[in-house]
């Protein structure tokens, strides 16, 4: 069952997340023709792999860019995705008294300077796969201030999904709520009132190569068109 937890939730690695994870993800929900897991992010492609295979459903990934404040790359205050669609944090924007021209300034050149090359990093300039009246779910490894997140579940509205649902092995108390009023569901075992940072709930949380990705990426059929449609038909 979800647990609220004001103490630290330690996972042994990324295996053992995705086990706990899978767990309470509800099979019977989602029909594997008709569900994509899409990764949100480098380690969200390590959760969808496991959810997709667990789920026998299609996978995909999102690509996304942050946009940070000026003179302070640290401070996160928007987020692109490879939709073109845009989140950005008006409190911290106002609480900084950052023009917001520079916001969309900057999501402009972050979308043509590095969303668009991540696509032919990651998928070799394959788009997104159709997801029009697909069930959906978004999957990372842990969810901290909710930017990402929920950049991708506004990427899947516009694109027409049936459903989406967001799955993570951990997230902070306050994000959950967030994101329950704007998807179908959120599946976690761990809700963290007084959340810190995703190492303090990993007891090991090595760094996923490239090449790493890229394996599980093409094996899912990302980057093969020919795949995708036989899948989607």
């Amino acid at each position: 069952m979800p647990s609220d937890s004001d103490s630290s939730v330690i996972f042994q690695n990324r295996e053992a997340a995705a086990a706990e994870l899978i767990e309470i993800i509800p099979s019977n929900l989602f029909e594997s023709f008709s569900t994509v897991v899409i990764g949100v992010s480098e380690g969200g492609v390590f959760f969808a792999e496991k959810i997709s295979r667990a789920l026998h459903a299609q996978m995909d990934i999102l690509l996304s860019e942050p946009i940070v404040a000026p003179n302070n790359p640290e401070l996160e205050i928007a987020i692109i995705s490879e939709t073109e669609d845009m989140v950005m944090n008006k409190a911290l924007i106002d609480a900084f008294e950052i023009d917001e021209d520079y916001v969309y300034s900057e999501a402009n050149r972050n979308y043509e300077e590095k969303v668009l090359s991540y696509v032919y990093k990651y998928r070799k300039g394959i788009p997104l796969r159709a997801l029009r009246g697909k069930n959906v779910i978004l999957a990372d490894e842990s969810i901290e201030t909710g930017l990402t997140m929920t950049v991708a579940l506004k990427s899947m509205i516009e694109l027409g999904v049936k459903s989406v649902y967001v799955a993570a092995p951990v997230l902070d108390q306050t994000v959950y709520d967030n994101l329950l009023s704007l998807c179908d569901g959120v599946f976690c075992p761990y809700r963290i009132r007084d959340y810190i940072s995703i190492e303090y709930y990993y007891e090991r949380l090595e760094k996923i190569e490239f090449d790493t990705l890229q394996e599980i990426i093409d094996a899912n059929g990302v980057t093969d068109m020919k795949k995708q449609y036989k899948k989607e038909n």
